[in-house]
């Protein structure tokens, strides 16, 4: 199995394995470390925006589910995973491409009997406010079945921007 060096950091997007509760510690640093660098991306390319750090970079416009992934998994708040089977373990975001090129869309889902139905709507209100704090457009739908989700895309000037 490659390890990170040779794969690179991945943010959790709410379909890799559970952790395991000995990994955890490593896995915080990476996430602030990741992190960390991009801020400093965004501090590099933004430096003509008065506050650098509250816009997505370019780098994140053209990997939005990596960048809200990651803004999601920094700000603590926990990924859902899937076990060996393919089965739903625990509850957390889910993070997929949207709909609309250059979107994002995130849900709050879990296995059966977990309550992600009933805390959808709190939960996702709390990664709307992570994303919009660091820049991204989040907004909160109804979809079928009544479950809720966030459609993310980045600010409209930084898509016509970067051609999306």
């Amino acid at each position: 199995m490659p390890d990170a060096e040779e794969t690179g950091f991945e943010p959790a997007t709410g379909d890799g394995p559970v952790l395991a509760e000995s990994a955890a510690a490593a896995r915080a640093a990476a996430v602030a470390t990741a992190h960390g660098g991009l801020l400093q991306i965004r501090r590099l390319t933004n430096s003509e925006h008065p506050a650098p750090e509250s816009v997505p970079a370019a780098w994140e416009v053209l990997r939005p589910v990596r960048a809200v992934s990651l803004a999601l998994e920094a700000a603590g708040v926990r990924p859902s995973a899937v076990h060996a089977s393919g089965l739903r373990a625990s509850a957390g975001y889910l993070v997929h491409a949207g709909s609309a090129p250059g979107t994002v869309r995130v849900e709050w889902v879990g296995p059966a009997g977990s309550g992600a139905s009933r805390d959808e709507e709190g939960a996702l209100t709390r990664c709307a406010g992570v994303l919009r704090r660091l820049g991204w457009t989040a907004l909160l739908y109804r979809g079928p079945r009544r479950r809720r989700f966030l459609e993310v895309e980045p600010p409209s000037g930084l898509r016509r921007a970067t051609g999306r």
